[in-house]
C-alpha cells in the first residue's frame, strides 16, 4: 500500500483480504437470505420502488441526527434535552437503516465486499450500542458519561461510514434498478 492511500482505502483493503471473517459471513447468510426471501419485501427493503438503493438514503438520518447531538454538546451545553432527543432518535433511526443494510449485504455476492461489509455492519453496530449507552447516561443524569459515550460512537460511525463509502462508491455495491 502507498503512503498516499487513503486510511479508509487501507482499512477495507485489510478487510476485504481477512479470510477469517468467512465464518461470520457463512453463519449471517441464512438470516440475511431469508430477511429478502419474500420478493415483495426484499424489493421494499432494497428501493425498488425509488429505482436505487434505499440503504444509502437512510443512513443519513441516524449519521445527521448523531452528529447534531454532537455539535450541540460541544457548542451550546444548555441543550442537553435537545442532545438527548437527537441522540435517542438517531437510535431509532439506525434499525431501519441495518435492516435494509443486511437486505443489501444478502444480495451482494463478492467474498471481500461480504466480508467488508460484515465489519461495517459491526463497526456501525457498535455506534448504536454507544449512542444507546449515552442515551441512558444521558437520562440518568450522567451528561458528561453520555457526551464521552456519544464521542466514541462517533468514532465507531466514521469507521463503519468509511466502509460503508468504499463498499457504495469503490466497489460499486448497491442496489440499482434502472
Amino acid at each position: 500500500m502507498s503512503t498516499s492511500e487513503s486510511l479508509g482505502a487501507r482499512l477495507a483493503a485489510v478487510v476485504e483480504k481477512d479470510e477469517r471473517l468467512d465464518g461470520l459471513v457463512a453463519r449471517l447468510t441464512g438470516p440475511t437470505d431469508l430477511l429478502v426471501a419474500s420478493p415483495g419485501r426484499r424489493d421494499l427493503l432494497l428501493g425498488k420502488q425509488l429505482g436505487h438503493a434505499l440503504h444509502p438514503i437512510l443512513t443519513d438520518l441516524p449519521i445527521g441526527l448523531w452528529t447534531s447531538s454532537l455539535v450541540l454538546d460541544l457548542t451550546l451545553p444548555s441543550s442537553r434535552p435537545a442532545a438527548r432527543r437527537l441522540v435517542g432518535l438517531g437510535v431509532l433511526a439506525a434499525v431501519p437503516t441495518a435492516v435494509t443494510g443486511w437486505a443489501e449485504w444478502a444480495r451482494t455476492g463478492k467474498r471481500e465486499d461480504r466480508r467488508t461489509g460484515v465489519v461495517h455492519a459491526a463497526a456501525n453496530g457498535a455506534a448504536v450500542v454507544l449512542f444507546a449507552s449515552s442515551w441512558f447516561a444521558r437520562r440518568s443524569g450522567r451528561h458528561a458519561t453520555g457526551v464521552a459515550l456519544s464521542q466514541l460512537g462517533t468514532l465507531a460511525m466514521g469507521a463503519g461510514g468509511a466502509l460503508g463509502g468504499h463498499l457504495a462508491i469503490g466497489r460499486k455495491v448497491g442496489s440499482s434498478f434502472s
